[in-house]
């Protein structure tokens, strides 16, 4: 009787050590204007899951990754040696965001601007909500809104419509000789929003608009003709997949953002037709000691539109390769890299300082030309600069940046870019 007893007591003393820890309650600390049942439905640890460390390191992770909040991070209590309870500490971003974008007009002798303002944390849920107004000559403005877990945790909305009208150089054949057109553009998208898992998220929608081409007065003759109409419909898809680890304004790890579109134009056949247009986005960072960050990013763009002037990709110094010019040239096809150092000079609190040093480089294929030309050397430019970060760590976004990059082998041209927000 005695050794039963005793094998019971052994065996519910092995049952007992064996059993997994629990999760009891999960405490959620900080928030302000992000509402906590929408934290609460992001997260995967949930009440009277068994405790798993990597879970909660991915929430951490995914909380990071949110526009409303600057940092965030987890503390675990054992309340006994089989419960356990987990708070998420999280510090808030300021998320109402200004934007301002300055350079020279294409035209040569006005400025050009970009201003603008969003809500990334509209209603406390991870929702956008903004627009801008632009000119560069004329006047251009857009509207949008962003839910992404309107639905779920997994699927949202996104719809926007823009109304663009700028002054555009168009280049004809190989001669180095343009056109001067007034390019409006108007369209509204919809899209659904799918976040697959943790790393993985994807958009699917279309869009339709119209599209007009009409040749400014003193004009070269370069058989352009002088105004261009096209009605267009758009099926649009995008995929990224998200492996990066953000810590304020230190990144590292990488992302890969694949963006399609195809475009069915009427009207404008010779000049505008239906055309593919894909561009991907391969972006990675290192942490370097404790104050440095190498960051780069691999563009690659392509469309099957390969013969007409009115090319889909501009070369310019906002979102290519800075200083070389506020688009100076179109093409069909291009490759650039960008790649720099950044490093904290000077952190205090909520500010931070970062230098720069950088090299853009870029090689393009123009209208009318084989997808050869990417790798011949005629197109090749190239742009060496140093720059300055100015960051506030608590409003998402906000790096004020000021570059200045030197033009050699094809470019060139040096010049200033000023911008608010990231570069890439």
């Amino acid at each position: 009787m005695r050794s039963s007893l005793l094998l019971i007591a052994l065996m519910v003393s092995f049952i007992g050590f064996s059993q997994e820890p629990i999760i009891e309650n999960i405490e959620i600390e900080g928030l302000k204007r992000t509402k906590e049942s929408f934290i609460r439905r992001l997260i995967k640890v949930k009440p009277g899951s068994v405790y798993d460390s990597l879970k909660i390191a991915t929430d951490i992770e995914r909380l990071n990754r949110l526009p409303g909040v600057a940092n965030a991070n987890s503390t675990i209590i054992e309340n006994s040696a089989t419960k356990y309870s987990v708070t998420y500490t999280i510090v808030e971003n300021f998320t109402i965001i200004p934007g301002l974008r300055v350079s020279q007009a294409n035209n040569g002798e006005e400025s050009a601007f970009r201003v603008s303002a969003f809500e990334f944390n509209l209603f406390g849920q991870g929702q956008l909500l903004g627009g801008f107004y632009s000119k560069d000559v004329f006047n251009s403005y857009g509207v949008f809104w962003e839910a992404p877990f309107l639905f779920s945790n997994k699927l949202g909305v996104g719809v926007n419509y823009q109304s663009n009208i700028t002054f555009e150089p168009i280049f004809a054949e190989n001669n180095g000789v343009s056109e001067d057109f007034r390019y409006r553009k108007q369209a509204f998208q919809a899209s659904l929003l799918y976040e697959h898992d943790f790393h993985n998220r994807a958009e699917l929608g279309f869009s339709f608009g119209n599209q007009e081409y009409n040749l400014q007065p003193d004009q070269p003759n370069t058989e352009l003709p002088d105004q261009i109409k096209a009605s267009t419909i758009g099926i649009i898809g995008e995929y990224e997949f998200n492996d990066l680890l953000i810590e304020y304004q230190y990144l590292s790890g990488f992302r890969n953002q694949t963006n399609i579109e195809y475009l069915f134009n009427s009207g404008a056949s010779e000049f505008i037709p239906n055309a593919f247009i894909g561009i991907n986005n391969l972006e990675y960072f290192k942490r370097v000691g404790k104050k440095g960050n190498f960051a780069n990013r691999l563009k690659l763009s392509y469309t099957t539109n390969r013969d007409s002037p009115f090319a889909p990709f501009t070369l310019d110094n906002q979102i290519n390769i800075r200083g070389v010019g506020n688009t100076v040239d179109r093409g069909t096809a291009s490759i650039v890299l960008n790649t720099e150092y950044r490093h904290t000079l000077f952190e205090k609190g909520w500010f931070v300082v970062q230098g720069n040093t950088f090299l853009d480089a870029g090689t393009w294929r123009n209208p009318g030309n084989d997808i050869s030309q990417l790798f011949d050397g005629s197109s090749v430019r190239v742009n060496p600069g140093l720059g300055l970060r100015f960051i506030h760590k608590r409003i998402f976004n906000t790096v004020i940046r000021i570059d200045y990059g030197f033009g050699i082998a094809n470019a060139k041209t040096s010049g200033l870019v000023f911008g608010i927000g990231q570069f890439f």
